[in-house]
């Protein structure tokens, strides 16, 4: 069960998140449950048994060959290989070539890409090989990653993992693939974990003279008249990704090598020159002057890839003076010199950089151009974040740009106040199930809060929040009640005790109360938070309305049914008046007041409530509102309860293909569906005998 309201405090001139009450986002056991918000089923998870593996099979994003792609020396033939270099060097396209000749030759039936930059981002893609491998969809990204290596090691099937761009060895602690395949890492790191047993650690230079003058005689084999000085490949240290841009810059300007030599600065790093040339060129093409903000944004975020949505936001196209057309223009020319790869439709991650130009690129700005960059970049990250993010893959990409603009953006993040798209991410770790990882994200971001805002901002206690609530929700009841003790402390000290944000903490508190075991603590604390609010914030306060809910939720675990369905009849009468009838609160209510009847074991009455409720529900949010197909779950169930396993089949039957159209196939709802689905089919089955157990 997730705790009710943790959510990001906002800045004020911030879009709102709606507040949520009690909401489950996980396994709930029981056959009645009443919370304010559900997003997931009432159902007992069954771990997936075994699976016929789908093969062949490729999974995640293997970068494109680069022109002129020059075959090396480097023998990948080891079980583990590291591949290990600078960045520029083309230890990625090594990989990639190598997994494309296997893949090409059918020497391998499983090919997995993981850009291994972060801990959660290897999870998160074992996580969904697992579900495309096996067919099977775990809730739990870590136990979904165990099943694949579990798989790896037993199977007979030849296969091949890349781990690209590994930042940190230990986030493969537990992680690194077993023997029977093959690995190939490419990394900057040196480590001793990277060497060992069946691990070959191999360095990757820059191209030696003759690779060097090899590739640019591929590269300009359509106009080999302009390879007239090999003294080019010399001057650009042999570093492949300088080379890739000269070669493109040379192409579109016409210039020979001996005068691209000419243009180079004598003082500047080889790299840096050539880059600087490049992004001369590509200004010069896109007639728009949008190449370098461009170029300096794209420096700002993930050099593993970037949606193509951010550079079309409002914001962006602002920050840039033109329009959607010409920042596409611009991409395109970027994309032309090298200085960028723009792919549509690459799963999110269509537009890519190296990260040795993004460190040329980030040089050249001045403290003001940095904190200007950062803010847009920033603002335009925010504006593509989905309220609820369902693709795991965007949910992924989506944290790597943060963390990539965390690192880049350093205190202009922190002027004059935390840049929301920071508790976003955190916010998205969470709620992509890695609770341990968001406690460890606000536990770290509230140290950095605190270094530029101080230990009392609003900021600060956000994290401590946030961290709070996380720690509840990754199985510490206890520490989360801790954590929102201390923090209720500081907020009463700083704000008051009839501050909203100080009235927030204690409804949290109450929450985690009797999530620890003690019910009637938290039925006590809510009735008094209830009173204060009351008086402080007035009877029709949302804040007051919202508390009030959770009181009822709170009496009915306590076990007092009676005094549950009374406070859940007084508030649905007393939303009516509020906010009217039709209101989405009122419509949670009236369902909250059929869940707790029912757990009190009047499910007659509880059913026809909620037969009452679905048309309202109907009409109000539409047939495909999430909370709508729950109410048909409910209603489904209750059915099957009271006698009748066989139409409970028929309305799950429905209530599935409707929600596999509307949530797409591998939504936890609909995984949830199919298997009470297949429960009442066994049960209502012939030959099947008994009353029906609650399933």
């Amino acid at each position: 069960m997730r705790l009710a309201g943790i959510m990001v405090l906002m800045p004020d001139d911030a879009e709102p998140i709606p507040s949520v009450k009690n909401t489950v986002r996980g396994d709930v056991h029981g056959t009645v449950l009443q919370v304010g918000t559900v997003t997931v089923d009432f159902h007992h998870h069954q771990h997936p048994g075994p699976a016929q593996a789908v093969l062949p099979l490729r999974c995640g994003l293997v970068p494109p060959r680069a022109a002129a792609f020059q075959e090396r020396s480097v023998d990948l033939g080891a079980p583990v290989t590291v591949l290990s270099g600078l960045p520029g060097v083309g230890k990625s396209q090594l990989a990639a070539h190598h997994a494309e000749r296997l893949w090409a030759a059918g020497e391998v039936g499983l090919l997995v890409w993981v850009t291994a930059t972060s801990r959660e981002s290897i999870v998160s893609s074992y996580a969904d090989v697992a579900a495309k491998l096996l067919r099977v969809e775990d809730p739990d990204p870590e136990r979904a990653a165990r099943t694949l290596l579990e798989w790896l090691a037993g199977t007979h099937e030849p296969w091949l993992v890349v781990l690209d761009d590994l930042r940190t060895p230990s986030d493969l602690d537990g992680l690194w693939p077993p023997a029977g395949g093959q690995v190939v890492v490419t990394t900057l790191r040196r480590d001793a974990a990277l060497r060992g047993h069946q691990r070959r650690l191999v360095a990757v230079e820059a191209f030696t003279e003759d690779e060097g003058v090899a590739y640019l005689r591929t590269a300009l084999a359509d106009q080999p008249a302009l390879l007239d000085d090999d003294g080019l490949v010399r001057d650009l240290g042999g570093s492949p990704v300088a080379l890739a841009q000269a070669a493109a810059n040379m192409l579109d300007n016409h210039l020979s090598c001996a005068e691209y030599r000419a243009r180079l600065p004598e003082r500047l790093d080889p790299s840096a020159a050539t880059w600087s040339l490049a992004v001369e060129q590509a200004d010069r093409l896109a007639r728009t002057g949008v190449v370098r903000p461009l170029l300096d944004v794209a420096s700002a975020l993930d050099a593993n890839g970037i949606p193509l949505a951010v550079f079309t936001t409002r914001a962006m196209l602002d920050f840039l003076g033109v329009d959607e057309a010409d920042a596409r223009d611009g991409l395109g020319c970027l994309h032309r010199l090298s200085l960028v790869t723009f792919s549509e439709g690459s799963v999110s991650r269509e537009v890519r950089v190296h990260s040795l130009v993004q460190r040329a690129t980030r040089a050249a700005w001045s403290g003001e151009r940095a904190g200007v960059v950062v803010t847009a970049a920033a603002d335009a990250l925010r504006q593509v974040w989905p309220d609820g993010v369902t693709d795991p893959l965007l949910g992924q990409v989506l944290r790597a740009n943060a963390q990539a603009l965390a690192d880049a953006g350093g205190a202009h993040l922190w002027r004059p106040e935390g840049h929301f798209v920071l508790f976003l991410a955190g916010r998205s770790l969470g709620e992509a199930g890695y609770h341990a990882d968001a406690v460890r994200y606000f536990d770290d971001l509230r140290v950095t809060a605190a270094r530029y805002l101080g230990h009392d901002h609003l900021d600060t206690l956000l994290c401590r929040f946030n961290a709070a609530g996380w720690r509840g929700s990754a199985g510490d009841a206890a520490g989360a009640v801790e954590g929102f003790r201390d923090l209720l402390a500081d907020v009463t000290r700083l704000f008051g005790p009839d501050h909203v944000e100080t009235l927030r903490v204690r409804n949290n508190h109450a929450h985690w109360l009797g999530a620890s075991g003690d019910t009637a603590g938290a039925a006590t604390a809510f009735g008094d938070l209830v009173a204060d609010q009351t008086r402080a914030l007035g009877p029709d306060h949302p804040s007051t309305l919202t508390t009030r809910h959770n009181l009822a939720f709170a009496q009915a675990k306590t076990g007092d049914h009676g005094r549950a369905v009374e406070s859940f009849e007084a508030l649905v009468r007393d939303l009516g008046r509020v906010v009217g009838p039709d209101g989405p609160d009122v419509l949670e209510a009236r369902y909250g007041l059929a869940a707790v009847l029912g757990d009190a074991g009047e499910v007659d009455d509880a059913a026809g409530r909620l037969r009452a409720l679905l048309p309202d529900q109907i009409r109000v949010l539409g047939a495909d509102h999430p909370r709508t197909l729950w109410t048909r779950w409910s209603l489904a169930q209750w059915r099957a309860l009271t006698g009748d396993p066989a139409g409970a089949v028929a309305e799950f039957e429905e209530l599935v293909a409707d929600q596999s159209r509307v949530l797409g196939e591998h939504h936890p709802d609909v995984r949830a569906t199919r298997e009470k689905l297949e429960h009442w089919r066994r049960v209502s089955a012939p030959g099947e005998s008994g009353r029906p157990s609650p399933g």
